[in-house]
């Protein structure tokens, strides 16, 4: 198992599998999930500070070790079958049904399953009887949806966060799909002549995403990328930067894709970028100032400290008055 999505799935199984097996060795249990003993000790580390809401210590789940053994001592209802009250199922519904209607959501299959599978459980409830329309207040994703329905070519205004730099491309779209909470559009890209994944929030929205009166035939080679490790993939050229961050540069993690997060004592974090192109890099770090404590490598730190040299050597020539 990897990515995010499998690890939740994973920590949500390995609580009432524990329960069920107390005293199990630490090798049985990581070959019961298919997961090395360190990735294993990581989740029950991670379970450690979950539980219920409130974050004390009797409202967290409890696990107990003792030499190579494991054993949940208080899993927090986390054992017990999810129930849903009326409200909670009307909310899931609501949720499930308005990704229903995204044309060419990936993963659909899976999630008509689940929502069949929650409607039979509602039964007559007023859950039941919910109908959702998505809200197309969001004109870059209503103009996408209406692409991919009618099958037409689109020109997007694209923001190519490695560069810097606006973008005009042409793109045959295959789907839409959301991934870390961000929605992507995957299409053909004829400017790349390969297939791409577009953040809708970097598609400009003043007239960014245009329908052309062009059939999208994307080539028969053109498939969709597996992003269950995520949607990032770095170049084989790419340079690896170490910045720690202090704790109010933590929207980095969010933002940027980063890799090897790992947090520092004070709530700071120290994350590794990979980097096609610098002079993105250097305008971040200098941006963030003071609340950047360490780049590594040397040489990618000496490049912005000489930048941050120009810049004030600039201002020092400014006349004064």
């Amino acid at each position: 198992m990897s990515g995010s999505t499998d690890r939740f799935s994973r920590l949500l199984a390995l609580v009432p599998w524990l329960r069920a097996h107390p005293g199990v060795s630490l090798e049985a249990a990581a070959a019961e999930f298919d997961v090395t003993v360190r990735q294993l000790r990581d989740d029950l580390d991670l379970l450690f500070v979950c539980g219920l809401p409130g974050g004390a210590p009797g409202d967290l789940i409890d696990v107990s070790y003792s030499g190579d053994q494991v054993t949940v001592v208080d899993p927090q209802t986390l054992d017990r079958p999810l129930r849903l009250s009326a409200d909670e199922a009307t909310a899931l519904l609501v949720a499930a049904r308005a990704l229903t209607d995204v044309p060419g959501l990936a993963g659909r299959e899976a999630l008509d399953q689940a929502l069949r599978k929650v409607e039979d459980a509602v039964g007559d409830e007023p859950a039941g009887h919910v109908r959702v329309a998505l809200d197309t207040h969001d004109e870059v994703l209503a103009i996408l949806q209406g692409a991919i329905r009618d099958r037409r070519r689109v020109r997007l205004r694209y923001l190519v966060w490695s560069r810097d730099e606006m973008t005009v491309r042409d793109v045959d779209p295959m789907r839409v799909l959301v991934r870390d909470g961000h929605w992507y559009l995957e299409g053909w890209c004829h400017r790349a002549s390969a297939v791409r994944l577009f953040r809708l929030d970097r598609i400009d929205g003043r007239g960014g995403a245009v329908v052309l009166d062009v059939v999208a035939q994307p080539p028969p080679t053109a498939t969709p990328r597996d992003t269950a490790d995520g949607v990032y993939r770095p170049g084989p050229d790419d340079i690896p930067v170490r910045l720690d961050l202090e704790p109010q540069a933590r929207w980095v993690v969010d933002y940027y894709p980063v890799s090897d997060v790992c947090e520092l004592p004070d709530g700071g974090v120290s994350v590794l970028l990979r980097v096609s192109e610098p002079s993105w890099l250097n305008r971040l770090v200098l941006g963030l100032g003071a609340q950047v404590r360490r780049v590594e490598p040397a040489s990618v730190a000496a490049r912005v400290h000489e930048l941050a040299d120009r810049a004030l050597a600039a201002y020092a020539e400014e006349p004064i008055g």
